[in-house]
């Protein structure tokens, strides 16, 4: 590690915290707001720590900061990547590598997911790997940030792990099958025999019959249908409509899920929301 640079890194959170409004971040402005920008709490919440540990940051002191918490910060403040790698290098940290299936989501595709509070919603990688959730999302199938190594991929745990299966209908299980096993071929094809899709390829084949089977198909191109259909532990049955917006430069998906007014499905949609904020 290099050393940090704490006049130059406490100048330059403080001037990406003042830059940003509420409103950017998916939070409400409320009556007396004064600060200008966000308040150190906010920004301490939003990049999942405690607001004195941020605050010192700020002030030129505490310990210096893990490149964990430098990336959490950097996706707090909604930075983008040149901005991200500066903030590394502020805090005496070389720059992540930029690879097409990095973590940090873009600060446009953040913006429009701080809007969608009330849908579910989820950005994620190539890989299906959960990367944010709305709170509406995280209620209808559950936290699926909270995964470490291979199993941060939806396709992954769908092959491994019965629960994973849990909250879809049954009769889509063999489409959604041959759709994951499919996909992972094409990131392969994309990424190349060192890439992680390929050492998730390996993994599977080994730990899954259904995935060698699918694998040994050599199926590419096969897609969900229209409508997605979730059971969930309390509302149950719910159909909904999948709409994808592509991030290119770091092949991120944002999935936003909608049912049509009038439906039962719509109504469900309408509670999960109740249950959303009662989570946060």
């Amino acid at each position: 590690m290099a050393a940090i640079d704490r006049a130059a890194l406490a100048t330059f959170l403080r001037r990406r915290r003042e830059a940003l409004q509420p409103e950017d971040v998916g939070l409400p402005r409320g009556q007396r707001r004064r600060t200008r920008g966000l308040r150190r709490e906010e920004v301490a919440a939003l990049c999942h720590m405690s607001t004195d540990y941020y605050a010192r940051l700020e002030r030129e002191r505490g310990p210096q900061p893990s490149e964990q918490m430098i990336a959490s910060i950097a996706q707090g403040l909604h930075l983008s990547l040149a901005e991200r790698d500066h903030l590394f290098l502020l805090a005496g940290h070389q720059p992540p590598t930029r690879e097409m299936l990095g973590d940090h989501i873009s600060p446009g595709l953040l913006r429009i997911l701080d809007r969608l509070a009330d849908t579910p919603a989820e950005v994620v990688t190539e890989l299906g790997e959960t990367l944010r959730q709305t709170p509406v999302g995280v209620a209808l199938t559950g936290d699926t940030t909270r995964y470490t190594g291979p199993e941060r991929s939806l396709g992954y745990r769908w092959f491994t792990s019965s629960a994973a299966r849990e909250r879809y209908a049954p009769e889509d299980h063999a489409l959604l099958s041959r759709v994951y096993a499919a996909g992972l071929r094409e990131v392969v094809a994309r990424r190349g025999p060192g890439s992680r899709a390929a050492r998730y390829v390996e993994l599977l084949r080994a730990e899954s019959e259904e995935f060698a089977a699918l694998w040994a198909s050599h199926e590419v191109g096969v897609r969900p249908g229209p409508v997605k259909r979730f059971l969930h532990p309390e509302v149950g049955r719910i159909e909904l409509t999948c709409q994808t917006l592509v991030d290119p430069d770091q092949s991120h998906l944002l999935l936003v899920y909608t049912a049509a007014p009038g439906t039962e499905s719509y109504d469900k949609l309408q509670l999960l929301g109740v249950i959303g904020a009662q989570q946060v």
